[in-house]
């Protein structure tokens, strides 16, 4: 034993301590992963922990799918894209990945669209038109106005039960298509409920609201209806409300609704003026369009309830 001044003693080395720091110098280290902030990770872990992540994405998005959660599925095999993107060495795409994600994307746009459709004439349903009234009034319906026109088929009750149901529906499919014919840039189709149809055609003027709606009744009262059936007849009766720009109102469900009453006065004028007719408001008092005009009665619109 050595002196460490001022009599403090250095112990000897002990040859089994010290054969036991040769074995420790010379093995091979293995470092420990300890968990990191983000900000503190080392970077040779990042393309680890991402390629981890971009396989349970995949396998969350093929889950997802599988029960026909194909919103979710989308999203995971986005972040799983994300992810790749942001790899110093991204790994190669299998091209069954892209394919995936493709067939994703596509049954996610299908989804979308089913989801404002009506299943039966392919028009918009209401849920979408409800929603889309609203943004049209927020736009203020464009700066010659704003026209919706409440579309109802004569006798239908009449069709299905002289004809049968089959037939009711094929009317109501082709009554769709003749309504959609010639509708100007941004104006649509919805089925109002029933046999009932609502056209909006934003940024139109009062008169050319009108031709459109009359145009609408003359192709349905032209079309050669006797080719589906023998001996079958299809009237419709149009209610059309129209307000200029500066009269739209604000963007409030409220005054959607109260323009839908409207048309839906003037569609009872329409009825009982003797139906297959357009009636719009036009002075402050009701009026029937093209060859319907020539009526000796025209009956008031039905009073809206507040």
């Amino acid at each position: 034993m050595s002196v460490l001044g001022r009599g403090v003693a250095e112990p000897e080395p002990d040859q089994h301590a010290s054969r036991w720091r040769d074995r420790r110098v010379n093995e091979p280290t293995v470092p420990l992963r300890r968990s990191q902030p983000d900000a503190e990770r080392t970077e040779p872990d990042q393309p680890v922990d991402a390629a981890n992540l971009v396989s349970l994405h995949e396998s969350i998005a093929t889950l997802l799918a599988s029960r026909g959660q194909y919103r979710q599925a989308y999203q995971h095999l986005r972040s799983a894209l994300d992810l790749m993107s942001e790899l110093s060495t991204p790994p190669p795409i299998p091209e069954q990945f892209r394919r995936e994600v493709d067939r994703l994307r596509r049954e996610h746009a299908e989804a979308q669209e089913q989801s404002i459709r009506d299943s039966l004439t392919a028009s918009y349903n209401r849920r979408y038109l409800d929603r889309k009234l609203v943004e049209v009034f927020a736009s203020r319906g464009g700066a010659a106005g704003l026209a919706v026109a409440l579309v109802d088929l004569d006798w239908f009750k009449q069709v299905n039960d002289t004809f049968g149901h089959l037939v009711g529906d094929r009317v109501l499919q082709r009554v769709v298509e003749l309504l959609q014919q010639d509708l100007p840039e941004g104006a649509f189709c919805a089925r109002y409920g029933g046999e009932e149809f609502v056209l909006v055609v934003p940024d139109v003027d009062g008169r050319t609201a009108v031709a459109l709606a009359e145009a609408a009744r003359a192709r349905v009262e032209d079309h050669p209806w006797s080719s589906l059936v023998l001996g079958l007849r299809v009237t419709v009766s149009i209610g059309l409300a129209h307000a200029p720009a500066a009269d739209v109102a604000e963007d409030t469900s409220a005054a959607a609704e109260r323009r839908l009453r409207e048309a839906d006065g003037l569609l009872y004028t329409a009825k009982q003026s003797g139906r297959n007719a357009v009636a719009y408001s036009s002075g402050g008092k009701a009026h029937l369009a093209g060859p319907a005009a020539g009526r000796r009665a025209v009956v008031p619109p039905r009073a809206a309830a507040r």
